[in-house]
């Protein structure tokens, strides 16, 4: 193979992916069978099928028991607004996002306590073992859920008081600056990473993946000062999603 060629599957999933872009292959059409794939362009089985698990990796395709492969729909991604504004209203941010888009969106959520392991501690900047607070929600619109999103907060901060659970008591649902607010504690500041890794199995099953969909993770920590009152992970499908930034000019 020469500077610049393409493996043989590469080459078919690549010409299989652009007709599936233009729409030459529009969603819940049935994708070529292995045997057509294989004389349209002239290559092996192993080859065709291979070509077939690269669209599937990617999410373009989607395998139905006993009847083939079709062409998924290709969701238009909805933007995630991120800024330092918070508006007075006491709800939090996917609160606020859903009514900014006038789309009816709810939520559930679990809350546990667990020791923080190595990750969570340095991310709260508590020691290993410490006990946190991690509350766990799915995210839906119109029913469908769209959002997973795990927090952690150090019970050294907020045990035994009125917002320990984040989504419970008077402040229940508010928010973290809100809740840390009534403790009198101050967040002025937050960091966020984001990334894209492949989806876990049950992250794939909750929002209606396919295995190999990758997800984009936002990596949240809330800051009073210098000290961590909430560290979180946000998951999405990542073809479903665009972080739009907006940020102060000083």
């Amino acid at each position: 193979m020469g500077i610049g060629e393409q493996p043989a599957y590469l080459r078919v999933a690549s010409d299989l992916r652009q007709k599936i872009v233009s729409g030459s292959l529009p969603p819940h059409t049935r994708l070529p069978s292995q045997a057509r794939i294989r004389e349209e362009y002239g290559v092996s089985d192993t080859v065709a099928l291979e070509a077939r698990k690269v669209l599937m990796a990617e999410g373009l395709v989607e395998g139905r028991s006993g009847s083939g492969t079709y062409v998924r729909e290709r969701p238009v991604p909805r933007h995630i607004a991120r800024s330092g504004f918070r508006p007075p209203s006491g709800a939090n941010p996917f609160r606020q996002e859903q009514a900014i888009e006038g789309v009816h969106g709810t939520w559930e959520s679990r809350s546990d306590q667990e020791e923080a392991d190595e990750e969570i501690a340095g991310r709260l900047g508590v020691p290993v073992g410490d006990r946190v607070m991690r509350t766990r929600y799915v995210f839906r619109e119109n029913a469908e859920p769209i959002m997973l999103s795990t927090s952690w907060e150090p019970l050294e901060l907020t045990g035994r008081t009125p917002v320990m659970l984040p989504e419970e008591g008077p402040l229940g649902g508010c928010g973290v600056v809100e809740r840390m607010a009534a403790i009198d504690v101050v967040v002025d500041n937050v960091s966020e990473e984001v990334g894209a890794r492949p989806g876990l199995a049950e992250e794939l099953l909750a929002l209606g993946g396919v295995p190999g969909h990758v997800v984009m993770v936002v990596s949240r920590t809330y800051f009073a000062s210098d000290r961590a009152v909430e560290t979180a992970d946000i998951v999405a499908l990542a073809d479903r999603f665009r972080i739009a930034y907006r940020l102060p000019v000083k």
